[in-house]
């Protein structure tokens, strides 16, 4: 039975925050199984979790039966001890957005302890596509850590970050430079009373206009973007920010952007 079954690929992430896993049929391209563990810094036991899940789960196919793709910050090690294909996290990005958003002029993906901007170039007379990256995963500062860190210290739980809104909220100014002196503002609009809600939409203000200001490196991302990582997956709030921001910078710099394309067609 398990000789005549299909080979299975099996994608997996360890990131900095969390470790994801999917489990794709190659021909169809269908995800039969999917999972999403933030580690806790248990990089290495989440990953066998994951696999002694995948091993109960799939019991009836062959050992050999699959093949393991790892990428992530701690991707490479483990791909070297489970015996799997590492894949640099830049072009594993570029990879899937090529497969799924054809159409995507840059790419913008937040993770918990690095950020990073793919420009995607396309000569229209060669075919050619030029991805160019600019990576930040030297400070924390415009990360998900420090989302993290500053929801924790306003004892903001998760399930309540992710319905907290940007649209239509006040705005104060913080340093998004650095997560200290994010924090050290944050601390100071908090005892002047101003409410959580303000004090998260301004956080999310401030790590948009760092990573436009910073990984741009003074280009333009054209449309149509697309946002990954955890932060910008799970936030809808943080998402709408890039909206604003991107919608007022393509205003401001004359990008054409189609009249009849809705922010959510742009930035995706």
């Amino acid at each position: 039975e398990s000789s005549s079954r299909p080979r299975l690929m099996i994608g997996l992430d360890v990131g900095s925050t969390a470790v994801k896993a999917v489990v794709v049929e190659p021909g169809t391209g269908r995800i039969v199984w999917k999972r999403y563990v933030r580690h806790g810094t248990r990089q290495v036991e989440t990953c066998l979790e994951f696999l002694e899940a995948l091993e109960q789960d799939f019991a009836s196919y062959a050992a050999n039966a699959f093949r393991v793709f790892v990428t992530g910050t701690g991707g490479d090690a483990v791909a070297q001890a489970i015996g799997g294909l590492f894949v640099q996290e830049v072009n594993a990005v570029a990879l899937a957005v090529e497969r799924f958003h054809p159409d995507a002029r840059s790419i913008i993906e937040l993770g918990g302890q690095d950020a990073k901007i793919i420009f995607i170039e396309r000569d229209e007379k060669s075919g050619k596509v030029r991805k160019i990256p600019s990576m930040n995963d030297k400070c924390a500062g415009g990360t998900g850590s420090v989302i993290d860190k500053i929801a924790a210290k306003l004892e903001i739980d998760q399930a309540r970050l992710r319905t907290m809104e940007f649209d239509n909220v006040r705005i104060h100014p913080i340093a998004g430079k650095c997560g200290v002196f994010a924090e050290t503002d944050i601390n100071s609009l908090q005892k002047q009373g101003v409410p959580a809600e303000e004090l998260i939409a301004s956080l999310f203000d401030s790590i948009v206009q760092q990573n436009l200001s910073v990984l741009t490196r003074g280009s333009t991302l054209k449309p149509v973007v697309v946002l990954l990582g955890g932060p910008n997956r799970f936030l809808p709030g943080l998402q709408q920010c890039w909206r604003r921001a991107l919608t007022d910078l393509w205003a401001e710099r004359k990008v054409v952007v189609p009249s009849d394309a809705s922010p959510a067609d742009t930035v995706r």
